[in-house]
């Protein structure tokens, strides 16, 4: 998992992402509420960790930033000192998912973020899923478009379940290329370009079967569902940036 930690002191930073570091998990730290706001509104994350008292806003102030701001409901555990029934009440009701107290236990922390995640995305362990008129078996790696079979190499299916399954968010080019083809971030990123292009002809992404792909410019891309009644100004949109 890609995680954003926000924790001002550097030996606690360290320690935690020590911790995420040997369970497989990548974890960038940030010092201040805007740094952190920075990264996450504009990069990938699959998860993330407040502190309440930071040197510029509070914890509570940075998560309902990113709840009003992000149309993902990225998961969100607080690790801090408070600990008082009212402050695990009131970052709860600002969005919090989780809430630990410090100092943290590896082991609990570690598993509350693997359960926060199979919360997050209870579909990832379903065999057949269903997305409007497209169906994708995830065991016999076959996808249905209005109970046809539709003709895609394995990366093609590999891509295209990895957007339906984050269905909503951002996802920029290095997170598809680390998470779809396993490569690091230094490779040209046109690969994923070129994939996508391909994507939308093959997968049929239009109005009229209820998806599209959406370029975010100079970030990555967005699966989106359409409304029957947005259709017009799609198509005007997907061409301006086709």
């Amino acid at each position: 998992m890609r995680i954003a930690l926000l924790e001002d002191e550097h030996e606690q930073a360290q320690h935690i992402q020590s911790i995420l570091s040997e369970k497989g998990h990548h974890c960038d730290s940030f010092p201040t509420g805007q740094s952190f706001l920075g990264a996450v509104l504009h990069r990938s994350y699959d998860l993330i960790i407040l502190d309440w008292q930071i040197p510029d806003m509070t914890g509570i102030e940075v998560l309902e930033n990113i709840r009003a701001q992000l149309n993902w409901p990225v998961p969100a555990i607080f690790l801090t000192q408070r600990d008082s029934e009212t402050d695990i009440v009131r970052a709860l009701d600002a969005g919090a998912d989780d809430y630990i107290a410090k100092p943290a236990r590896a082991a609990e922390l570690v598993a509350r973020i693997n359960a926060l995640a199979r919360r997050s995305n209870p579909e990832s362990e379903k065999e057949v899923l269903v997305y409007g008129p497209f169906e994708i078996n995830t065991n016999q790696r076959i996808i249905l478009l209005h109970g046809e079979p539709l003709t895609l190499t394995d990366k093609d299916f590999d891509l295209t379940l990895f957007l339906f399954q984050n269905q909503g968010r951002l996802l920029t080019r290095e997170m598809l290329l680390e998470r779809v083809w396993g490569l690091t971030r230094d490779i040209n990123t046109r690969t994923v370009d070129t994939h996508m292009s391909r994507l939308r002809r093959r997968l049929g992404l239009n109005p009229e079967n209820g998806f599209r792909i959406k370029t975010i410019y100079q970030r990555g891309y967005r699966l989106e569902a359409i409304k029957p009644g947005d259709a017009n100004e799609i198509r005007n949109d997907d061409i301006a940036n086709a």
